[in-house]
This record gives C-alpha cells, structure tokens and sequence, in this order.
C-alpha cells in the first residue's frame, strides 16, 4: 500500500526542487537515456530524487547538507531493497551537467546488468 505520507512529501520536493534538481530533471525525462527516471519517487521509507525503476537505479543530487551518515544509511536500505544509487554534488551537476549525465548514461549502457541491479 502506499503511504499517503510519503506521497505528499514527494509531491512538495517536486514542487520546491532545487536548480540543480530542474537542471538535471530537463536532462532526464522524457526517455532522454533510453531509460524513463521520475522525479522524487518515494522508495519507502525514503523519496529518491530521480528513480529508473526498470533499471532499480537512483539518482541522488546533494547539496552542502549531505554527504553524512544520514545519506549512507539511505544508499544501504536502497541497496537492500534492490537499488543503485548514484550521487552527485550540486556543483556537479551546476559546472558539468554533460559529464553527470555521461555518467548515468554509463551505468544504465549496459542492459545485461539491469538484473544484477536488483540483486
């Protein structure tokens, strides 16, 4: 079942994304990669920023508050629950937006792994 909590935080980040989050998402969406991400997908009981769920891929865009204990516990239970989660700084993607989104290309490239993804 979903929770109508989760639900309701994903909808306000959408609404109040970062610049960084905007940048990125006009890169991501509309099958850009060969793969569809939505933005601020609750994985319970966490909403990821960008999720691809046919390749159980996450997409996490930090800024100064993150890159703490509190961020590598997510990316475990992402991890546990199937999910790969890549992160990047928000200066990244402000100063190399083509790079990061080489990088996501990268990992997603390779279909065979999508399985393995899972695991």
């Amino acid at each position: 079942m979903r929770d109508p909590h989760l639900r309701d935080i994903a909808r306000r980040l959408r609404r109040d994304a970062t610049a960084e989050e905007r940048r990125l998402w006009q890169a991501l969406r509309q099958d850009a990669l060969g793969a569809a991400f939505r933005r601020q997908h609750p994985i319970p009981p966490h909403v990821a920023d960008f999720a691809c769920l046919e390749a159980r891929l996450v997409v996490e865009v930090d800024g100064g508050q993150h890159g703490d204990a509190r961020d590598a516990a997510r990316d475990k239970a992402m991890a546990a629950a199937g999910w790969r989660v890549l992160r990047y700084w928000n200066n990244e993607v402000r100063e190399n937006l083509g790079g990061v989104v080489a990088d996501i290309a990268r990992v997603l490239g390779d279909r065979s792994e999508w399985g393995s993804l899972t695991r």
